[in-house]
């Protein structure tokens, strides 16, 4: 009997198409009604009754499983992209399973400032000229150097001054700053000396070497240099607020280059 029960249960369940909403609504009512019929005191339930309630308890479950399992086999085959894009940790909370992401949680190592330092660039404590420099104007170009023959005890600091076209003014100076202890030992230049009026004198702290092209004379186009020569405390001097003005008149107009003093 029992055998023949199951086998038809069987029968049925495989051909039955189940209608979830309908078994779980009737699941619901048959729990409501549990909850609220009262139980009847006293009457004690017969075998074949208590039989039939559990083959029909069997035939509900079995109902409920198959419609349990027809809605899963009928869950679509490949998630959606952002079903894909989320995982679940062990933990239980919810983290990006994209790589991208993972690859980028580390923070980008600090990176130093660059160097500013321009390449070709000096980086000479004592540059050889101020800021406001002017090495060639016209048919005026200059260079100021020390001279490398200078030792711990005395220095000569020379302006090399090419003219390009004959000058009927020229006024050349040497500005060599009081550092302490300096004193003029002398001067000269490449010009003839009865060209000039040369004159050394200190004023507000700077020794000033002067030549003066006498009037009426030409300094003419060529290589020119004027030095001026003087003695210092026991060391190597620093000549960076030493500079040099040189001022002439040519065909064109005036003109005038001046800077300072490179060290060797």
């Amino acid at each position: 009997m029992n055998e023949e029960i199951s086998r038809q249960l069987r029968e049925a369940a495989e051909a039955h198409q189940p209608d979830r909403a309908r078994v779980l609504a009737r699941v619901q009512r048959g729990m409501a009604g549990a909850a609220v019929r009262p139980r009847a005191p006293g009457i004690a339930r017969s075998w074949p009754k208590v039989a039939l309630a559990g083959v029909a308890a069997a035939g509900i479950l079995a109902t409920a499983g198959l419609t349990v399992a027809g809605v899963v086999r009928t869950a679509p085959a490949n998630p959606d992209s952002a079903t894909s894009a989320i995982a679940t940790s062990p933990s239980g909370t919810t983290g990006s399973t994209d790589p991208a992401r993972t690859a980028d949680s580390a923070a980008p190592p600090a990176q130093g400032v660059p160097d500013r330092t321009t390449a070709g660039r000096t980086t000479d404590p004592n540059p050889a000229s101020p800021p406001d420099d002017r090495l060639t104007d016209g048919p005026l170009s200059s260079e100021g150097s020390i001279d490398p023959h200078s030792h711990v005890y005395w220095s000569q600091s020379r302006l090399a001054l090419t003219i390009t076209q004959p000058l009927t003014s020229l006024t050349v100076e040497l500005r060599i700053a009081q550092t302490g202890g300096v004193q003029s030992t002398g001067q000269w230049q490449t010009g003839p000396g009865d060209d000039f009026t040369i004159t050394v004198h200190e004023v507000d702290g700077v020794l000033v070497y002067r030549w003066d092209l006498e009037p009426g004379r030409t300094a003419p186009a060529g290589d020119h240099v004027f030095a001026a020569q003087y003695n210092h405390p026991e060391g190597k001097r620093e000549a960076k607020t030493d500079t040099y003005l040189a001022q002439g008149t040519a065909a064109d107009g005036a003109h005038e280059v001046r800077g300072g003093f490179t060290t060797g």
